[in-house]
């Protein structure tokens, strides 16, 4: 049995304000035994239009997380970081940047993540229309990160609505998906509880949906309810207050075999041609 956190987060556009935040929820994580915690999109800087300056800074804030990482002996899944290069090294040379989440065990980073789908949508909030493709470069390959624990599936928000892609994680070894997000108020009232058990119950996966929640300038608000559903597609925890929570849960592996074995999705999936 391992304990998993899973955070929600209110985060600005005050770097160093987001780290206090950052660190004292590492620190309770740390107390209630878990062995990984997992943040939530944009959670170290929250700014429209500040991508490219936030993602200068890229290295030095890897830096800062295994740092923290490596100081609390825990295992950090940094939500999403602005980064100005592809996993190459190559650089964007179109302005844009891409949305990396890092895997990050007590010794080094272990995996990095970018983000596949991009939210081009016309949503009716107060913003209307987003379109991060715009500022973000799309992703292409699958991440799926060896730890002590289990193999963690990385996802990020708009990809939870995809259910091909859990499912290929799921077919190269997860254990966990874990997904960072930013949902809107408006599509998360709508679907974001709905998406976390719809992706645990697809590949039999734990789900671990870490929020942000609340205001973020005048013009930005996003759902929150932080939550994580069992390989069963069942809500173990979910959130309904505001701010800066964590919610921490078990991870039972021998558990998921037992699912997996009494319902084989996976060996009894067709691929059907219509």
């Amino acid at each position: 049995m391992t304990l998993l956190s899973v955070v929600q987060m209110n985060s600005q556009n005050d770097i160093e304000a987001n780290f206090s935040v950052i660190e004292s929820l590492i620190q309770q994580s740390k107390a209630e035994g878990a062995s990984l915690i997992v943040f939530p999109e944009n959670f170290v800087c929250f700014a429209a239009g500040k991508q490219r300056e936030t993602a200068a800074q890229f290295e030095s804030i890897q830096y800062r997380l295994e740092q923290l990482a490596h100081q609390y002996q825990i295992w950090i899944v940094a939500g999403t970081l602005p980064c100005p290069f592809r996993p190459d090294g190559s650089v964007i040379q179109d302005g844009r940047v891409r949305t990396v989440s890092l895997c990050i065990s007590p010794e080094k980073t272990e995996a990095r993540y970018d983000k596949i789908h991009l939210f081009d949508v016309q949503v009716g909030d107060a913003v209307g229309g987003y379109q991060e493709s715009k500022f973000f470069e799309p992703g292409t390959d699958i991440v799926v990160a060896k730890t002590p624990f289990g193999n963690i599936g990385l996802m990020v928000c708009y990809d939870l609505r995809f259910p091909e892609l859990a499912l290929t994680l799921r077919s190269h070894g997860a254990h966990i998906l874990t997904a960072p997000a930013a949902f809107t108020y408006t599509t998360g009232q709508m679907h974001w509880q709905l998406l976390l058990q719809a992706r645990a119950m697809d590949s039999q996966c734990q789900v671990l949906g870490a929020a942000q929640q609340g205001w973020h300038g005048e013009t930005r608000q996003t759902w929150g309810h932080a939550g994580t559903s069992n390989s069963r597609g069942q809500i173990l925890k979910i959130t309904d207050n505001e701010g800066a929570q964590l919610l921490t849960v078990p991870f039972d592996f021998k558990e998921q075999e037992n699912i997996r074995a009494s319902m084989p999705l996976m060996q009894h999936r067709r691929l059907i041609q219509y």
